[in-house]
This record gives C-alpha cells, sequence and structure tokens, in this order.
C-alpha cells in the first residue's frame, strides 16, 4: 500500500492532466510531479478509511460494468465515514433528450435542427463503437462547414474548444511528418504483420479497444444512484459543477475552470459513506 505525503485527505482518480497539488492525484499513467501511476483496474493502492474525499470525472465510463462496481466499491474502502464521493460522467439522460428533441426538429425541418442531431448521435454511440482514435467525433470536428461550432461548444465545453483548435490546425499543417521508428520497432512491426496476416486488424481492434479510449458503459442519475446504494453510499444526490459539500470545492477548479463548467455535458453526483 502507498503512503500520504503531507496532502489535504482528498483523493483524484483518474485525473490525466486536470487535478490539484494540494489532493492525491491517481492515472494509469503519470502526467505530472504530483499525478501516481496506478492501474485503477487493480484496486486502489491505500489503506481503509484514509481520505474524506473521493472525486473522479469521466472515469467510470470507461470501465466495463463488473470493473466499475469494484472500483466504486473500492472507493467506499478508501473513504472515512461521512467521507464524500463525487462523481463527474457523461450523462446519458441528457444525450437521450437531445436526441429526441433534435429527432423531432429534423423531421420538421427546425433550421440547424439536422447537425445538432447528427452530433447528438455521436455523443450517443461513436465513443462506444469506433475502430481508430478520435473516431467519428473527431472527423466532425474537423470540419469546419458543419457551422455547428457554438453548440459543440454548449455541449462540450473547453475540451471541445481545444479538439477545434487542435484537430483544423492539424488539417491545415502541410509540414505533417511521420513519426520515426527504432530499427528493432520496424523489424518487429514487419514480423508481426508475416505472422498474423489477415489477423492483423484483428490485433489492432483489439489493442485500440482495449487503450482506455472508448466508453464501455454509460450511466444517468437513476443508474449511477442505484449502483453508488448498492455499494454502500447513502444521501445520494445530484448536484450542480460549482455545487458540493466538499469544503471550498470551487477553488480547487476541478468542475469549473476559470467560471466555466469544464465538462458541460456532465452529470454530477456526490454521495456520502
Amino acid at each position: 500500500m502507498m503512503t500520504l505525503e503531507s496532502k489535504l485527505p482528498y483523493l483524484n482518480l483518474g485525473c490525466g492532466y486536470h487535478y490539484h497539488n494540494d489532493w492525491t492525484n491517481l492515472d494509469f499513467i503519470s502526467t505530472g510531479n504530483n499525478v501516481i501511476a496506478h492501474n485503477l483496474l487493480s484496486g486502489i493502492p491505500f489503506k481503509n478509511e484514509v481520505f474524506e474525499v473521493v472525486y473522479h470525472s469521466h472515469v467510470l465510463e470507461h470501465f466495463l460494468k463488473p470493473d466499475a462496481e469494484r472500483f466504486i466499491s473500492e472507493c467506499f474502502r478508501v473513504l472515512k465515514k461521512d467521507g464524500i464521493l463525487r462523481i463527474a460522467i457523461p450523462d446519458l439522460e441528457q444525450i437521450a433528450r437531445n436526441y429526441i428533441k433534435y429527432l423531432e426538429e429534423s423531421l420538421n425541418q427546425v433550421p440547424g435542427a439536422s447537425e445538432k442531431y447528427n452530433w447528438t448521435v455521436l455523443e450517443m454511440l461513436d465513443q462506444t463503437v469506433r475502430t481508430v482514435g478520435g473516431g467519428g467525433m473527431a472527423e466532425y470536428i474537423k470540419d469546419e462547414s458543419k457551422y455547428n461550432d457554438a453548440f459543440l461548444l454548449e455541449r462540450n465545453g473547453k475540451e471541445t474548444s481545444d479538439l477545434i483548435k487542435n484537430l483544423r490546425n492539424k488539417n491545415q499543417n502541410s509540414s505533417y511528418t511521420k513519426p520515426s521508428y527504432t530499427l528493432k520497432e520496424r523489424i518487429k512491426s514487419k514480423l508481426t504483420r508475416m505472422l498474423l496476416g489477415k489477423d492483423m486488424e484483428a490485433l489492432r481492434l483489439g489493442k485500440f479497444r482495449l487503450s482506455g479510449e472508448i466508453h464501455q458503459w454509460m450511466y444517468d442519475r437513476f443508474s449511477l444512484k442505484v449502483l453508488l446504494e448498492q455499494k454502500g453510499f447513502k444521501e445520494v444526490k445530484v448536484v450542480q459543477a460549482d455545487e458540493s459539500e466538499i469544503p471550498e470545492w470551487n477553488n480547487f477548479q476541478l468542475d469549473i475552470t476559470d467560471g466555466k463548467i469544464r465538462k458541460p455535458d456532465s452529470l454530477f453526483m456526490e454521495a456520502v459513506k
């Protein structure tokens, strides 16, 4: 088990590049000096009842349901009595409501509805079925002719704003150079292709689907509440991005950054041990 340094008794799991240095931060790979690399599928590497807060944002949907259940049990285990679990996750209910709304508007030929419908279908399906990085959502964002940026930003916030800049800059950058590989890497790749033949694509697809990018399941305020209560949590409730029982929550700028919701498509829920 890992030991805690002199930090707040707060834990951020699957933090990526968005974390607070006063917290204990874990992710599958280290994204900074204050982030511990750890495979979250193998449990949380701390003793029982050591944290007052456990938080994770857009992590749970990347786990298969049995793994998600074990992960929530681990969150319960490391929390102290009366500790708070806070979860941000893509909201299946929001997406489903938008799907019906923009489907009906598209059928009624409401101006602009069809592009909102197309994006909503991608939100619902693309990250579960894609076979390449970025999938259909990246291809959509690249295409400036959609004239749908305002809706994308309303739905997905700064994350999409960054993607718009990066993906469209790549489109305009003609000086792209292919990555270089060592002789050992080139030989290994060639031998793999020779040995696998037609099965090479199956290997590529399998590696991609296990890479952590895709969504393995989706939740709404009912199904997530049921899961949390099954694992022992109480006082489960939906909260806003800037609303929390965690003391001085907004000062940490985890769900709100520079006064804006970082992931507006989220369902935010809190529960107590």
